[in-house]
């Protein structure tokens, strides 16, 4: 959508409150980050992204690293429409995985390599995943492919997701990377981006997981998050 890749970068620069980008930002760091377990609720979330503070009055303690990733968040989403024109590389990949760990505690530990590739091998839903020395391979293999296909369609952008979790390149924060890729490949090419609502998760963990079986189910699944996002356009700005 080009004329929403404008829209969400003129509302991003003229610092509107209120509109399309300032919905986007908020729903979507809440509901990636929730799927992952943050325990920040989405008026937290709004709280964050309009004030840059964390003066929650009396409600229960907040893990500082739920700040953190959430303030990360909103950078990283400024990032990839910011470049959304550029071809999809392992360096932009990188680029969001740092800014999302930036300063947490993760990125104290020597074996996490934030804005890196795993050094350790991980598992999602106790299923294996490509392992460290695999992965720079396996993600040049995956970007080639992609970048190869003359028209890209709404289902290859899906694919592309099931592909990248099951790689899991990073030792962690491997699906937030994934569902701002998702957002931002949409732009890229001409389609209504989506949020995955935390509320649907399992129907979008069941998607990944019935993948190669049955890829409707993922695919359903990011439709109508996508029939969602196009009634927000709809709201502000009409038949974009």
């Amino acid at each position: 959508m080009k004329d929403l890749v404008i829209v969400l970068k003129d509302e991003k620069s003229s610092k509107r409150k209120g509109g399309l980008y300032h919905k986007t930002q908020i729903n979507l760091a809440y509901n990636s980050n929730r799927i992952e377990g943050s325990r920040l609720t989405e008026e937290q979330t709004r709280y964050i992204f309009e004030t840059r503070t964390i003066g929650f009055k009396e409600e229960e303690a907040i893990s500082v690293d739920d700040i953190i990733e959430t303030s990360n968040h909103f950078i990283a989403f400024d990032y990839i429409i910011d470049l959304v024109e550029e071809q999809l590389s392992n360096t932009i990949i990188k680029k969001i995985h740092q800014i999302l760990k930036t300063g947490t505690s993760d990125a104290t530990k020597e074996w996490f390599h934030v804005g890196d590739w795993k050094k350790l091998p991980n598992e999602v839903g106790g299923t294996s995943t490509t392992l460290p020395q695999n992965v720079e391979l396996e993600m040049n293999k995956l970007n080639q492919w992609y970048n190869a296909i003359p028209e890209i369609q709404f289902e290859n952008i899906v694919e592309y997701h099931y592909r990248f979790e099951k790689i899991h390149p990073f030792q962690d924060g491997n699906g937030r990377v994934g569902r701002l890729l998702l957002f931002r490949e949409c732009l890229k090419n001409n389609y209504i981006p989506f949020i995955i609502n935390n509320e649907h998760k399992q129907f979008y963990y069941r998607g990944l997981q019935e993948f190669e079986n049955t890829r409707e189910y993922l695919i359903d699944t990011c439709l109508s998050a996508q029939d969602t996002y196009q009634s927000w356009v709809d709201y502000f700005y009409g038949n974009l």
